[in-house]
C-alpha cells in the first residue's frame, strides 16, 4: 500500500529560520496578516549559522547592533557577541513576534517545482521529527522566499592534504565542532588565517579546558584589527534616548562609520595598508616580523576585514600562548605538518579553517514548468528576483557592510511584487532580463571561496533594475521610490483581457 504524503498549503513560504529568513517573515506577516505564511527550517531549531557553528569562541565578527534587526533592539552590552547571545536573540524575536506559529522545524526543502498552469510552487519537503524519522511531505505555495544563506550547511571546503591519514591527531573542521572535544593542554595548529581561525586562536586558550599552545598557520596574511567589545557611546545613546530610538541612532552611527571606514581604505589603499600595519604592529610584541604575517599582499577591502574584541588575537600572541607560522603545506606527518620550508609543526590537534563551500539556494535547483534553472545563467533584479523564475525572492546581503542589513529592502521588494498581484488581479510575476545585456559579478571580494564559486553565483546588470551595491549607504540608494519596473512581467494564469506589464499599468 503507497503511504500518503502529507500536503500543506500557503500563500507565501520562507525558506530557512536563520537570521535572515526570520527577519524576512517578519515583514511579510506585518505586510499581509491575513496570508497564510510557512517557515521552513531544515535543522531542529532557529538560527541557521548560529546554531550549526559551535566551535570554541564562535561570535559576530560585527556590531550586533547592526547585525540585528531594525525593529527588535540589541540590549546586551556586548556589540561583538558571542554566538549563544545571537542565538537567544533569535528565539526571542520568533516567541515576541508570534514566528512560532508559522514555523516548521525538520522540514528541509529538497526540490521546487513550478507550475504556470496552477501558477504555484510544489516543495518537496523531507521531514525530520524528534526521533530521527524522516518522511515526505509536500508544500504547495504561490510565492517562496529562499532566506537559506550563501554557503553549504553539510560540508564545508578542504583542501586535499597530502598525509592525512598518517596523522595520529585529530583532524576537525570548524563547521562541524564536536561537542566533547577535550583539547586541554595540547598542541593546537589552526589553518587558515580568516575570521574564523582568529576567533578560535584566542578562545582556545581561554579558561577550564584550554589548549597548550595555538599556532595559526597561514598561507597568506589577513588584515586584522582591533575593535571594542563594548560600544560605549551605544550604551550612552541607550541609556539617554531609550531602547527604540537609542538602538536606531546606534544603527545609523554604525553604518556611516563603517561606511566611512570602507570608503576610505578601498578609496586610498596605501594609506590604508600603512594604517592598517601600524595598528597592528602596536599591538604585537616588540620586534614582530609584522610584513611577513600581517601585511597581505592584497589591498584592504579586497577581502574581509578580519575584527578581534579589545585585541584578544593580539594578546594571545603577546602572552606567548599563541604564535604565527605564514609558510606553505607540504603535507600531513605523523605528529603534525610538513612545511615547504622544512619545518615541521607538531600538533595533537589539527584544526582546518579553510572556508566554506557556496551554495545557492541551500542546494535546491528549481524547475519551472519542468525546466530545470540554472542559477549561474541567471541575473538578478536588484539583488533579488531571479530571472527566468516567478513568484520567487532570495536573501543577499553586503561583502563590505553588515549582511543583515539588506533585509528590509529586499523585503519590501517581495512585499511590493505580492501587493501588485493583490491589486491587479494577477497571478504570476516573471523577472526577465532584457536581451543582451552587460552583466557583472555579484560580489568584488578576492578571498577563495568567492573566487570558487564564481561559476556556479547569478551575476547582475551594470544598472538598475539589474544591480546591486556591496555597501548598504549605496545599494540603499537603489530602492528609493519605484521598485518595480517592466522586466517584471506580470500575468494571469487565466487569460484576461486587462493583462499588462507594470508601465503600461502605471
Amino acid at each position: 500500500m503507497n503511504q500518503t504524503i502529507a500536503t500543506e498549503t500557503a500563500d507565501i513560504v520562507v525558506i530557512g529560520a536563520g537570521l535572515s529568513g526570520i527577519g524576512v517573515a517578519k515583514h511579510l506577516v506585518d505586510a499581509f496578516p491575513e496570508k497564510e505564511l510557512l517557515l521552513l527550517e531544515a535543522r531542529a531549531s532557529v538560527g541557521g549559522t548560529w546554531d550549526l557553528f559551535r566551535y570554541p569562541g564562535i561570535r559576530s565578527d560585527d556590531s550586533v547592533h547592526t547585525y540585528g534587526y531594525d525593529f527588535k533592539p540589541w540590549l546586551h552590552k556586548e556589540a561583538i557577541a558571542g554566538g549563544h547571545l545571537i542565538r537567544d536573540y533569535i528565539k526571542d524575536t520568533v516567541d515576541e513576534f508570534g514566528l512560532d506559529k508559522s514555523l516548521r522545524l525538520g522540514h528541509k526543502v529538497t526540490a521546487a517545482d513550478w507550475s504556470s498552469e496552477d501558477a504555484e510552487w510544489t516543495l518537496r519537503v523531507t521531514v525530520t521529527d524528534e526521533s530521527g524519522n524522516e518522511s515526505e511531505k509536500v508544500v504547495r505555495a504561490k510565492f517562496v522566499f529562499s532566506g537559506t544563506g550563501y554557503y553549504n550547511y553539510d560540508k564545508g571546503f578542504e583542501p586535499t592534504f597530502e598525509g592525512r591519514d598518517d596523522f595520529q591527531g585529530d583532524i576537525l573542521h570548524p563547521q562541524h565542532w564536536p561537542e566533547d572535544l577535550d583539547y586541554s593542554g595540547k598542541r593546537v595548529v589552526i589553518i587558515g588565517s580568516g575570521a574564523t581561525a582568529v576567533t578560535m586562536l584566542p578562545a582556545m586558550l581561554t579558561g577550564e579546558g584550554a589548549a597548550g599552545h595555538v599556532t595559526m598557520l597561514q598561507r597568506t596574511p589577513s588584515y586584522v584589527a582591533s575593535m571594542p567589545q563594548v560600544d560605549k557611546i551605544a550604551q550612552f545613546l541607550l541609556k539617554v534616548f531609550g531602547k527604540k530610538l537609542g538602538y536606531r541612532l546606534t544603527r545609523i552611527k554604525n553604518i556611516w562609520r563603517d561606511h566611512f571606514i570602507v570608503s576610505v581604505l578601498v578609496k586610498f589603499p596605501n594609506f590604508g595598508r600603512k594604517l592598517l600595519r601600524s595598528m597592528t604592529a602596536k599591538e604585537l610584541p616588540k620586534g614582530f616580523d609584522v610584513d611577513t604575517h600581517f601585511a597581505p599582499p592584497y589591498s584592504p577591502w579586497d577581502q574581509r576585514l578580519c575584527a578581534c574584541p579589545d585585541g584578544d588575537f593580539f594578546k594571545a600572541i603577546r602572552d606567548g600562548g599563541a604564535d604565527v607560522v605564514t609558510d606553505q603545506i607540504e603535507r600531513f606527518t605523523e605528529k603534525g605538518i610538513q612545511l615547504k620550508s622544512g619545518k615541521e609543526l607538531e600538533a595533537d590537534v589539527i584544526v582546518t579553517a579553510t572556508g566554506l563551500r557556496i551554495q545557492m539556494l541551500g542546494g535546491i535547483q528549481p524547475t519551472v514548468d519542468g525546466a530545470p534553472v540554472k542559477v549561474s545563467d541567471s541575473v538578478l533584479y536588484r539583488g533579488s528576483l531571479i530571472s527566468g523564475v516567478p513568484n520567487w525572492a532570495m536573501m543577499l546581503g553586503f561583502t563590505k557592510a553588515t549582511w543583515t542589513l539588506r533585509i528590509r529592502n529586499v523585503a519590501r521588494l517581495a512585499i511590493e511584487v505580492i501587493r501588485e498581484m493583490d491589486a491587479k488581479g494577477y497571478d504570476i510575476a516573471l523577472p526577465v532580463a532584457p536581451e543582451g545585456m552587460d552583466t557583472t559579478s555579484l560580489f568584488d571580494l578576492s578571498a577563495g571561496y568567492m573566487q570558487r564559486a564564481q561559476a556556479d553565483l547569478p551575476r547582475q546588470g551594470t544598472s538598475l533594475p539589474w544591480q546591486m551595491h556591496t555597501t548598504y549607504v549605496k545599494d540603499n540608494r537603489l530602492f528609493k521610490g519605484k521598485l518595480l519596473h517592466d522586466d517584471i512581467q506580470f500575468s494571469s494564469k487565466k487569460p484576461a483581457p486587462h493583462l499588462r506589464s507594470v508601465e503600461a499599468a502605471s
